[in-house]
């Protein structure tokens, strides 16, 4: 393994690679998440910084191209019970990277950690200059697990320049996006919830039946005649009763500093693919501090739950239709996980508005934000009335 800034020789700089054993008291996940250092980690050839390859999932050096495996780690990714948590203790939150640096975002409210070689001489949300100075980060919950980049920065860049090809009415300043550089590879933090639910609710299970309604029309010939139609009605029945569900990794962003709507179109995320956190994961990339607090983001989940409690309940009624009057849920089991999921995000503004586009860094889909060219739109509308109306002409001519 490569020598690092906190270690130096070959035999220490393995250890860096595979967690220590923990303690007893460091093994159970409610008393204290466990999570090593950011560290920079160097290459055994030249001195370089390796950085995480997402092409083969291994610590490289661009210079001399040496690789480092990551070692599988023997640690499973435990969840942590939420009701505990809630009271947060001094020695449950972590440096996330004690010897990396924070920046806070002036322009749009995102806090980004990064290591050397990394910098954040722009904003990956809005673009915006960080004209801030970088300061040590404060502590916070632990992530348990990590989403490794799958997705290299070249084919997200190609995936955009796709996804702006398909705008036919964007401006020309979408272009952007196509440059290399343009875009940056970031670690979103989520939240995952578990809970089992009981839901007592009642309402009606409505039943279509049909009657025959007689009416008067005209007919071909002028004569007033009568007619008959069946029109559906429906009958109502009261329903009550119970629905229980056990929810597993119900996902909910932690940022505020990305659209909610484009980050949902992203999922699924192959979460089974998630690797307990190890910062070598991270080398080379940003990632953001959770913005949505822990009760923030259950609170979140609980709607999420809700629709499926509905939908649930709906299908216990049963019938032609339902209404539903009251439901009352009781959540018990409730566990959680702080992970860190990939993507490229790029930023820009025009008519001082921001618009975003993101990559899942693990598929490659593209979601954004557009703007519209008014321009492009009035010359498509131009040239369609044009042809219709020389159709027209053209039927219409002797």
């Amino acid at each position: 393994m490569a020598d690092t800034e906190e270690a130096e020789g070959e035999g220490e700089s393995e250890k860096l690679m595979t967690a220590p054993e923990p303690s007893s008291q460091e093994k159970d996940p409610a008393e204290k998440p466990s999570i090593e250092k950011v560290r920079r980690y160097r290459c055994p050839g030249c001195g370089a910084d390796l950085l995480f390859e997402p092409k083969d999932g291994a610590l490289t050096c661009h210079y001399c191209q040496h690789k480092e495996l990551i070692a599988e780690s023997k640690e499973a990714i435990v969840e942590c019970d939420y009701e505990r948590f809630l009271k947060v203790l001094p020695e449950q939150l972590t440096d996330l990277a004690p010897n990396t640096l924070e920046i806070d975002c002036k322009s749009c409210g995102a806090k980004v950690t990064f290591a050397p070689p990394v910098t954040a001489g722009q904003c990956s949300f809005c673009g915006a200059a960080l004209v801030a100075q970088p300061k040590s980060p404060d502590p916070i919950l632990a992530p348990a697990a990590v989403l490794p980049f799958r997705v290299e920065k070249s084919a997200a860049t190609e995936a955009i320049k796709k996804w702006i090809a398909s705008r036919w009415f964007a401006p020309d300043a979408l272009k952007r996006f196509a440059v290399p550089g343009g875009i940056s590879g970031v670690f979103i933090p989520f939240w995952t919830y578990d809970c089992y639910t009981v839901s007592h609710y009642t309402g009606e299970r409505g039943q279509y039946y049909y009657e025959t309604e007689y009416y008067t029309e005209t007919d071909a010939n002028g004569n007033r005649v009568q007619a008959s139609r069946q029109v559906q009605r429906t009958a109502w029945y009261p329903a009550a009763g119970t629905v229980t569900r056990w929810f597993d990794d119900v996902l909910i962003s932690g940022t505020r500093s990305l659209p909610a709507g484009a980050l949902a179109e992203l999922e699924p995320w192959d979460l089974p693919e998630l690797k307990p956190y190890d910062p070598a994961f991270l080398a080379g990339y940003k990632a953001e501090r959770y913005q949505v607090t822990l009760p923030e983001g259950f609170e979140k989940a609980q709607a999420v739950m809700s629709v499926a409690i509905e939908n649930n309940i709906r299908y216990q009624i049963g019938g032609d239709t339902q209404r539903i009057y009251s439901v009352q849920t009781q959540h018990s089991a409730i566990t959680f996980k702080h992970i860190l999921l990939p993507v490229y995000v790029g930023a820009y503004h025009l008519q001082n508005k921001l618009y975003q586009v993101v990559v899942n860094a693990r598929t490659g889909e593209v979601q954004g934000e557009r703007p519209y060219s008014w321009i492009k739109i009035t010359l498509f509308a131009i040239v369609v009335i044009s042809i219709l109306y020389y159709l027209w002409w053209a039927v219409q001519r002797p």
